[in-house]
């Protein structure tokens, strides 16, 4: 079908709950795709970050085929040696205790957010269950992870949210201390703010929020939806901060393609969740564990997570090189990248990067949001930056 043929059976059958771009893909190779009319285009969004490792992955592609011939799907009423594969090598990679797998970030960040409240009521009883995060932050579009969302045009339509929920100013110690109180059982981060425009936590801060959870006994989640499975050039970006987290979530990058999430927890709080208080039916199946497992084998190598690293300051060198007065800046970490525009100008930069044949996204105010595959190729790369050259002149 054609791209009217589709758009007009979408708005017949789908729900209009996207402002999607005028294309539909049809395949991929690496980080460039093709539209159903044969038009190229280099993709530095893999996904909002799921593609991980770029299109066709051979070792996914052999993963998921491989599986699907022998199971996709049993239930967790019964082991599975992918799972048990894709837990081992998270536990092992971080040091932490033990995996709970989601289908999803919101997901995995609402069984942290569980995990957190039984933890504190296990411990101390009643009364002890505020969660604060941080002004600017997102976690999710369920109704609690809505809530759990520091960003008040959020906070509509659906009443009532979840309540239990704080929100601190980012990089204020002093914020954080003075929302904490008797109630408060976790302090819950994105240690770089993706959506609200691929915003790093000072590392000050981090270190300082990290030492006030051990003395009040608050669980540290760090949300690594976006961030993990080598985004910023490390398995998880709390490693470079050099922090030991109580929890953290995952999702997008983890499965490579497919819907997975997970719950990673240390050892003082993995057994808090007991049969019967958090499960969810297709949470750790085969195939998407299968595809996991390919994806952490890959990922979860000194030298691959440095090409990331290297990747990631080449990109940025070659856009601030291009010299543009448009470009105001460029931030971020590994293949976790904003381009630093005039607000006012970014749609229309945006609407003609896609015509030229670059896809990339948006975050916060100001921000082009750049996620590519983190298997992305230098010719790629160089293929986007020449393009972006005719944008921003």
């Amino acid at each position: 079908m054609t791209y009217q043929e589709l758009k007009s059976k979408e708005q017949t059958y789908v729900m209009n709950t996207y402002s999607r771009f005028p294309i539909a893909l049809e395949r991929g190779e690496g980080a460039t795709l093709w539209d159903v009319e044969g038009k190229k285009y280099i993709d530095l969004t893999s996904g909002i970050g799921v593609n991980s490792l770029g299109y066709n992955h051979p070792e996914i592609v052999e993963a998921l085929h491989t599986q699907a011939q022998k199971l996709t799907h049993v239930s967790n009423l019964f082991t599975t040696a992918p799972m048990i594969q894709a837990a081992e090598t998270l536990v092992t990679a971080t040091g932490m205790g033990k995996v709970f797998f989601a289908n999803s970030g919101a997901e995995a960040n609402e069984g942290a957010i569980k995990l957190a409240r039984k933890y504190s009521y296990d411990k101390y009883g009643e009364g002890r269950s505020k969660i604060i995060t941080l002004l600017n932050s997102f976690h999710g579009r369920t109704v609690t992870t809505l809530k759990a969302t520091g960003q008040a045009r959020f906070h509509n339509y659906f009443f009532p949210f979840t309540e239990g929920f704080d929100y601190a100013e980012a990089n204020q110690i002093d914020s954080v201390k003075e929302k904490a109180d008797e109630s408060t059982c976790a302090v819950m981060l994105e240690l770089i703010q993706g959506e609200g425009g691929v915003l790093p936590l000072e590392p000050s801060f981090v270190k300082a929020v990290e030492a006030f959870c051990r003395e009040r006994d608050l669980l540290l989640i760090i949300d690594e939806v976006q961030t993990g499975i080598g985004r910023t050039g490390a398995l998880f970006c709390f490693q470079n901060y050099g922090i030991e987290p109580d929890v953290v979530t995952m999702a997008k990058g983890l499965g490579g393609g497919v819907p997975i999430g997970a719950v990673l927890a240390g050892a003082g709080c993995c057994d808090v969740l007991t049969p019967g208080t958090h499960a969810t039916t297709f949470g750790g199946t085969p195939l998407m564990c299968a595809s996991a497992n390919a994806v952490l084998s890959v990922v979860n190598d000194p030298e691959f997570l440095t090409s990331v690293r290297e990747k990631g300051a080449y990109l940025r060198d070659q856009i601030l090189g291009l010299g543009s007065a448009e470009i105001r800046g460029v931030r971020g970490m590994g293949l976790m990248l904003a381009v630093l525009v005039d607000p006012d100008k970014r749609a229309a930069q945006v609407n003609a990067l896609i015509e030229k044949g670059v896809l990339v996204l948006t975050a916060g105010s100001e921000a082009i949001r750049l996620l590519p595959p983190l298997t992305i190729r230098y010719e790629e790369m160089d293929a986007a930056v020449a393009l972006m050259k005719e944008v921003f002149v």
